[in-house]
């Protein structure tokens, strides 16, 4: 007669049991060793003998036991990792209240505009190390300072309701055009050599810089492809505006409309700009709510040169600046990326309309 091994405890699964360890064994995002438990104890209550199951997920057989027996004991709590021993806490809830409270609501020492790590443990008598653990967990950042500015444009939302339907329902045999200019660009050149970037150090340049000349950049973003038109003028008046506009006419078909995205700038709308435009019919010219130039996507677009070309050059004359930019822009029209606008009106609406509740004496 063979021998038998130990009884093994009965393992039955309820269906909401089932539900929940097949949910914890096939997500991608359950922790690994949760899901390798999952996975026992569903083979397990199968029938499936201690010895077959760890034969079958590759794991010790005393492995497939403790989960096993934990799992008979405790149901699902007995598959979470027990609490380990640790040293005892030192900090109660009653300091980290006082802590939360004092930076919440009391105003710093010392005239300070802010509180510090620092200046905190010396009111509360704890540590700095203790006051940095506190603010990270309630995500408090005293240090930092965000500012916002709400557009007191009249017209503001049916401005909003335009633009945007420009983006999400373009008209037919049309273009539409985000034009706006990038105004004030230097010519800087450092007074030493850039370093190149080295492993553990990053590249370095000195802090001073020698100008040489600024100019302007004017830049049309055709929405659906992203490809750039563009013209350095090195002053930033209406005339110039004006030959602008003028070569966007003869860098697009003529077959077709063309909406135009800008700014509220007076160079925009001088008489005339006003009286080229009614000489061109197909140009439509469609504003921006004052102070709400995050609408034009094209400012996407100088964001992408200042952080990729701009930041970290150095040129010794207005002249080289512009090769270089025009060198940049020709590289991006050869392979552009779009810029996809996907919010609504209305969810921008709801946006706004929820920080404006936030906010005191916001008058919107």
């Amino acid at each position: 007669m063979g021998r038998r091994g130990p009884r093994l405890p009965d393992l039955a699964l309820t269906d909401a049991e089932r539900e929940t360890l097949q949910r914890w064994a096939r997500r991608p995002k359950t922790a690994q060793a949760l899901a390798l438990r999952a996975r026992i104890v569903l083979a397990c209550a199968e029938g499936v003998s201690n010895m077959d199951v760890s034969r079958q997920l590759q794991i010790s057989p005393p492995t497939v036991t403790k989960w096993r027996r934990r799992f008979v004991a405790d149901r699902l709590e007995g598959l979470s990792d027990e609490p380990r021993p640790g040293a005892p806490r030192t900090i109660t809830d009653q300091q980290v209240e006082t802590v939360i409270a004092k930076t919440l609501e009391e105003a710093p020492p010392n005239e300070d505009s802010h509180w510090s790590t620092r200046s905190m443990a010396n009111a509360v008598g704890m540590s700095q190390t203790a006051i940095s653990r506190i603010w990270r967990a309630f995500e408090l950042k005293p240090h930092l300072v965000q500012t916002w500015k709400l557009s007191t444009d009249p017209l503001f939302v049916e401005k909003v309701r335009d633009v945007v339907g420009l983006y999400l329902d373009p008209p037919e045999n049309a273009l539409v055009l985000c034009v706006d200019e990038k105004s004030q660009i230097q010519a800087l050149d450092r007074t030493a050599p850039i370093l190149p970037v080295m492993p553990t150090t990053p590249a370095r340049m000195t802090h001073d810089y020698v100008r040489h000349g600024t100019t302007s950049l004017f830049a049309a973003l055709d929405v659906a492809p992203a490809s750039i038109i563009s013209q350095h003028y090195r002053r930033h008046r209406h005339q110039e505006f004006l030959k602008f506009l003028k070569t966007i006419d003869k860098n697009t078909p003529a077959e077709l409309d063309l909406h135009l995205i800008c700014d509220n700038y007076a160079t925009h709308k001088t008489p005339v700009i006003k009286k080229w435009l009614l000489r061109h019919p197909r140009f439509h010219v469609h504003f921006t709510p004052t102070s709400a130039s995050w609408l034009n996507l094209v400012e996407r677009w100088f964001a992408e040169l200042t952080n990729r070309k701009l930041r970290r050059s150095a040129h010794r004359s207005v002249t080289e600046l512009e090769a270089d930019v025009r060198a940049w822009i020709e590289s991006w029209n050869a392979d552009p990326t779009p810029f996809v606008w996907t919010k609504t009106a209305d969810e921008i609406f709801q946006t706004l309309a929820a920080y404006c509740q936030r906010i005191n004496d916001s008058r919107h």
